[in-house]
């Protein structure tokens, strides 16, 4: 078997608050973690995407197996673990706004260890991709992903790594090293500018895609929000500019955007038309409430892009 894209790391099952003025508090269910919504994304753009995940033996890792079966994501590689939990989060609001309450300590996924990454599985694979958010989790889950990068490169796998910064789990100057030292590995870095400036202590787009590669990252990919997104190699820059839309939720539109962009590189597209392909999946993700429901099929991005750029 053949993979396009394996995804490492942590799925968050989503309890929304349906704001409501009854007494009774009323929950919609959703589904959350970056590597899922990768996953999710690039699937939907028509490659081979497997998830590298553990859940909880329950009834919120049963619902990432049915969304993932659904979405046409392999689960071979998906461990259940029936002495932890699958990791969940709830979204309450109140007059000062939204607010976001983990209960991952614990989870299945934080308790992930080396010996538990199957080389086969990488070796399968064009491309690994994982984020900061699988190192910050627990040790042995950052342990795992250095360790599954160090597989990756014995088995010519491609790597990605997406900087997702979270500093409700870890400190910023840990966070830093740790992201760094990563990123002098990968393949494909695909940092947000809010955060690379933090990690950095950069303002410039241009200094830090130099940084960045000057620590070994072979391609960075800066996502700039509303200014669109950067692609930097040794050889070449481009800027491909971002799109006007009736944004309502940019919940994943990140993590849309790297799979979008991923996709069409294990598909073989030049890498500046993948660029702006992944432009216009995050675009049209953000017209859509969650991470998951509004992220674009494959059909619906290549008319946007046609509509957008004549």
């Amino acid at each position: 078997m053949t993979i396009d894209i394996l995804s490492f790391g942590e799925p968050l099952f989503e309890l929304s608050q349906i704001p409501n003025h009854n007494a009774e508090v009323s929950y919609l269910q959703g589904y959350g973690g970056d590597t899922s919504n990768f996953a999710v994304s690039a699937s939907r753009q028509g490659v081979k995407v497997a998830m590298l995940a553990h859940l909880g033996n329950d009834v919120f890792g049963d619902k990432f197996i049915e969304l993932w079966e659904r979405e046409g994501v392999n689960t071979e590689f998906v461990c259940r673990n029936s002495n932890a939990h699958t990791g969940l989060y709830f979204i309450t609001h109140d007059d000062n706004g939204h607010h976001f309450t983990f209960y991952r300590k614990g989870s299945a996924a934080s308790l992930v260890t080396p010996k538990q990454i199957p080389e086969h599985a990488i070796a399968q694979a064009k491309l690994l991709h994982s984020s900061a958010i699988t190192h910050a989790i627990s040790e042995q889950s950052s342990d795992s992903l250095f360790h599954a990068i160090e597989l990756a490169k014995t088995n010519n796998t491609l790597v990605s790594f997406d900087t997702n910064l979270r500093l409700k789990l870890w400190d910023l100057p840990r966070a830093r090293a740790i992201i760094h030292e990563t990123i002098k590995h990968v393949d494909f870095c695909l940092p947000s500018l809010d955060e690379a400036q933090l990690l950095t202590g950069l303002t410039d787009a241009n200094k830090i895609a130099d940084y960045y590669l000057a620590l070994g990252a072979k391609t960075v990919v800066l996502k700039m929000g509303k200014d669109g997104a950067m692609l930097a190699t040794e050889n070449e820059r481009f800027i491909a500019n971002g799109h006007k839309v009736a944004t309502v939720d940019a919940t994943g539109a990140g993590d849309c955007f790297s799979g979008a962009f991923l996709s069409q590189v294990v598909k073989g597209t030049d890498m500046k038309d993948a660029l702006i392909y992944a432009n216009c999946a995050a675009a049209l993700t953000t017209t859509g409430y969650g991470a998951v429901a509004p992220i674009p099929r494959y059909e619906d991005v290549i008319k946007f892009k046609q509509e957008v750029i004549a």
